[in-house]
């Protein structure tokens, strides 16, 4: 009987040092890769076991058990996330089970503020090292992608939506391209296309002016007033004059040096809006959401002209002899008060 209660003893003993060995161990940080950062992929579908060999193999916890363990107490095993995780620093397994059941993927986050060209959106997404310039340029010239909308359209300029986009590290060039032109279909409702066919404009008119006047403005109270402007012009069969089509038919032709010249306004170009009259054949850039709606909610306003204040807002203008005296005002004393005496 002695022998058999010291049996039960030591199997006891050896339970509780088992149990204290583990309990030390799922509430220890664990790291056991040696670069800097640790990437884990688990794939859509993988179950717990799955997981946590995969875990253990990048050494991001120790071992499976511990895992399994850890995974048994949090009671998240059926909440666990598929994505890519990325790991910097020593964790518990506690740790690392709540940051997948969490879904807190590695991604990377490309801006692409609004009123950019192809091009300049094609140096964003090369500055974030998901890809080449010149990868994200070849990928927007899948016209396809807004046949249905624009069936004109002969890339994809103003129609990727610029926002915010959450990206893997193995997104590639045509897979943003798809999200943007999917984000900009979403943004322009079938209610703002209606609103433009009320207009008899086609969505490629519609998202033409609407990058025009993303261009000249980013005040959200002028963007209606410089639609307006636009939209009186083209009623009364007035040049559109507008300096960002220019910019964009010499960037085009790589000619552009940062600044218009006057021999500039003569540039033989459709898309030079003091040569040649109504809206250019296409957008010059991506608008934003304002844009869109003011392209298609103008103001209710008869103004032809306007002039920079020189502080991100306009002085608009309902005749020429007022205009001319706005920019008497704001364009020539102004810089004439500035310059060094």
């Amino acid at each position: 009987m002695k022998k058999l209660f010291a049996f039960l003893l030591l199997v006891v003993l050896v339970a509780a040092g088992a149990a204290a060995l583990m309990y030390v161990r799922i509430n220890r940080p664990y790291r056991g890769y040696q670069d800097a950062e640790q990437f884990v992929d688990l794939p859509p579908g993988s179950g717990s076991a799955t997981i946590g060999q995969r875990l253990v193999a990048a050494g991001a916890v120790r071992d499976v058990p511990s895992f399994r363990t850890a995974l048994w107490i949090s009671g998240q095993g059926r909440h666990l996330k598929a994505g890519e995780y990325r790991f910097d620093r020593a964790m518990t397994p506690f740790e690392v089970i709540d940051k997948i059941a969490r879904g807190d993927v590695y991604v990377i986050n490309v801006t692409f503020p609004e009123g950019l060209t192809i091009a300049e959106m094609a140096k964003i997404f090369e500055s974030h090292g998901t890809g080449t310039a010149a990868s994200f340029v070849e990928a927007a010239r899948d016209a396809a992608l807004v046949h249905d909308l624009d069936p004109a359209a002969k890339d994809l300029e103003g129609y990727l939506f610029p926002e915010t986009y959450a990206l893997s590290r193995h997104a590639d060039a045509q897979k943003l391209i798809r999200l943007m032109v999917s984000r900009f279909e979403h943004v322009f409702t079938p209610e703002l296309r209606q609103a433009a066919a009320v207009r008899h404009l086609t969505v490629r008119q519609a998202v033409t002016l609407a990058s025009i006047v993303e261009k000249e403005t980013a005040r959200a109270d002028e963007r209606p007033l410089v639609a307006a402007v636009y939209v009186t012009r083209l009623r009364v069969g007035m040049p559109l004059q507008c300096d960002p089509t220019v910019i964009y038919a010499l960037t085009k032709r790589g000619g552009y040096t940062g600044n218009i010249h006057k021999d500039d306004l003569s540039v033989d170009s459709p898309y030079n809006t003091y040569r040649y009259p109504g809206l250019p054949p296409g957008p010059i850039a991506s608008p934003g959401r304002a844009s869109l709606d003011a392209a298609v909610h103008p103001a209710d306003a008869d103004y032809l002209y306007f002039v920079s204040r020189n502080d991100g807002s306009h002085e608009f203008a309902r005749t020429l002899e007022e205009h001319n005296r706005n920019v008497q005002k704001y364009q020539v004393q102004y810089f004439k008060d500035r310059r060094p005496h």
